[in-house]
């Protein structure tokens, strides 16, 4: 498991989740492109996605809404998408690799969170993928309702030109309001 977009000013955070085939031995060869989602460009991610899909044996994606984070706090609010991602994958999983501060100790399994998980875990990197795509996605759909905002630029992160729009505009409906703006043009 891994997340995207935990550090946003605006929009869901996202967790991805996958089981990988245990007996494929082309397993490696076959997602060798598979890094972590950072280190690949937006179209490369894109191309990943289908073969992702069709090589895992099971994946799920899980959101948790502005409001939720808002109202929960990023932590609770990341593992309430984590839960999400689970009840979506076909079974559930004996073991939990996820990405460091992915933690989640309400579900009675056993799981490792590794720093650098991404850049070390195939598992992870290909969660990484897939809940960085559908979470860009989500925002390039939220920009055709606030264009205002330029969400589709900058998918949410704190850039100084989202945090500029954002002191001129205000926040929208999708944005983090417990993120407080200063004088500065910082949140």
């Amino acid at each position: 498991m891994d997340e995207a977009g935990r550090g946003a000013l605006a929009g869901p955070v996202c967790v991805g989740a996958v089981i990988l085939p245990g007996d494929d031995p082309a397993l490696l060869r076959t997602l060798s492109g598979v890094h972590d989602s950072k280190l690949l460009t937006s179209r490369r991610r894109e191309e990943l996605v289908p073969l992702i899909k069709q090589t895992v044996l099971s994946w799920g994606v899980g959101f948790a809404t502005a409001q939720e984070i808002d109202a929960l706090g990023i932590v609770p609010a990341n593992r309430l998408a984590a839960g999400r991602a689970i009840e979506m994958l076909s079974c559930f999983p004996q073991y939990l690799l996820t990405d460091f501060r992915l933690e989640l100790p309400e579900l009675d399994v056993s799981q490792t969170a590794l720093v650098k998980g991404d850049q070390k875990s195939l598992s992870i990197a290909t969660a990484s993928i897939l809940a960085k795509t559908a979470r860009d996605q989500h925002m390039r759909e939220r920009d055709q309702e606030f264009p205002e905002y330029g969400f589709s630029r900058h998918k949410g992160y704190g850039t100084s030109f989202h945090r500029m729009r954002t002191l001129a505009l205000g926040f929208s409906p999708i944005h983090r309001k417990t993120f407080k703006v200063k004088e500065s043009g910082h949140f």
